[in-house]
């Protein structure tokens, strides 16, 4: 996409410690930032407040409401995007008493999510995902203006407004019946697909991992070498999320040692579940695969805790006890040449992609993990 043409909102970043490691804490706030920047923001100043808890009406304290109010004045902020997910009476107390757009941070992995999503599939299950989450934030509102409306319940007393939201939540829910329809149609297809691949006999390899680790770097560093079609390529950039569609790509190793490679979307801290299950469908790629690759990006000082984040959500999805190799990607920048290729073993492996030994490495591994997992299947 083109970003030249682009303006920026310039955003106020806020955040609540509720008792959180202060390190993990600021790696959640450090990724907020990138995740504005990736939903083209340029955050402009960061307000954080240590609590036992949230505050219920309004997810800060009052006083730090006071504080922020300020610190986008004098900014010049556009808008202020909060680090966790707000309920709905938050997010509207909070527009009131900041007087200007508010997004939580569910909001905005959904928006990036819109951004990025490129197939049909992923069109529809953004769409489904975001309108499943504003659903009950009509509601909320809904109920709010019927507090409103007089003692005695007349039809009468009801506003225009909240006519319109009656109306609003009725087309939300229209539409979201269609997107289950169209979407079950979708996941038939895909059903086909799947057995045709298994009717072929080519193993399946799924690489999972944290957004930004490296998993498209990889994809198109293999395409490269042994399919040699640029246009099978996939995109690559320096972005949370840069890739959302799921890609399928078969290798061809020679020796009848083809496998077909899935990139899948990434994982990142505090995944709107809203988004997991709207991706059931695409991420059964996983829970069908032979073999996982949970790659790795080893240079991160914090890839500990997003090889956690991602195992976490594998054993939501039901794919936590499937063979994996992790592939510790980018090992070069931290480790000796002559090193890190020793250090592999029979369930890790480490690489730089960009580099031929590391490619044949890697595909070796591939290859006689699918065997060991093909051949138990068949016993």
């Amino acid at each position: 996409m083109e970003t030249k043409n682009i303006q920026y909102e310039r955003a106020l970043l806020a955040g609540v410690n509720t008792g959180t490691d202060e390190q993990e804490f600021a790696r959640s706030m450090e990724e907020l930032k990138s995740l504005a920047k990736a939903c083209y923001m340029e955050p402009v100043a960061i307000v954080t407040q240590n609590l036992e808890h949230g505050n219920k009406a309004l997810y800060v304290g009052t006083g730090k409401v006071r504080e922020i109010k300020e610190a986008a004045l004098a900014y010049d902020a556009d808008v202020a995007v909060f680090d966790d997910a707000l309920t709905p009476a938050q997010l509207s107390n909070l527009q009131k008493e900041l007087d200007m757009p508010v997004l939580d941070r569910t909001t905005l992995i959904l928006d990036i999510f819109a951004i990025r999503a490129g197939t049909r599939e992923a069109k529809l299950q953004v769409e489904s995902a975001r309108l499943k989450y504003l659903l009950p934030r009509l509601v909320g509102m809904h109920e709010a203006l019927t507090r409103q409306g007089g003692a005695s319940g007349s039809m009468s007393s009801r506003g225009a407004g909240e006519k319109k939201l009656e109306l609003d939540r009725r087309k939300i829910e229209k539409r979201i019946a269609q997107l289950n329809r169209e979407l079950k149609e979708v996941s038939a297809e895909r059903e086909v697909q799947r057995k045709k691949r298994q009717a072929a006999r080519i193993p399946l390899v799924a690489m999972v991992g944290y957004t930004n680790a490296g998993k498209s770097t990889i994809m198109n560093a293999l395409v490269d070498r042994y399919v040699k079609d640029d246009d099978k390529k996939v995109l690559e950039k320096d972005m949370l999320f840069a890739t959302l569609d799921t890609t399928v790509r078969q290798i061809c190793t020679g020796n009848n040692q083809d496998f077909l490679l899935s990139d899948t979307v990434g994982f990142i801290h505090k995944l709107p579940h809203s988004l997991i299950k709207a991706f059931h469908a695409t991420l059964e790629e996983v829970r069908n695969a032979d073999l996982l690759l949970q790659v790795v990006n080893v240079s991160d000082p914090h890839y500990k805790e997003q090889m956690h984040t991602t195992e976490e959500l594998l054993a939501e999805l039901h794919a936590a006890g499937l063979p994996m190799i992790t592939v510790y990607n980018q090992a070069d920048r931290c480790m000796d040449a002559v090193e890190y290729p020793k250090r592999s073993g029979m369930d890790k492996v480490f690489i730089c992609a960009k580099e031929t030994s590391s490619l044949e490495l890697l595909v070796r591994m591939i290859w006689n993990g699918c065997m060991k997992t093909m051949s138990v299947r068949n016993f």
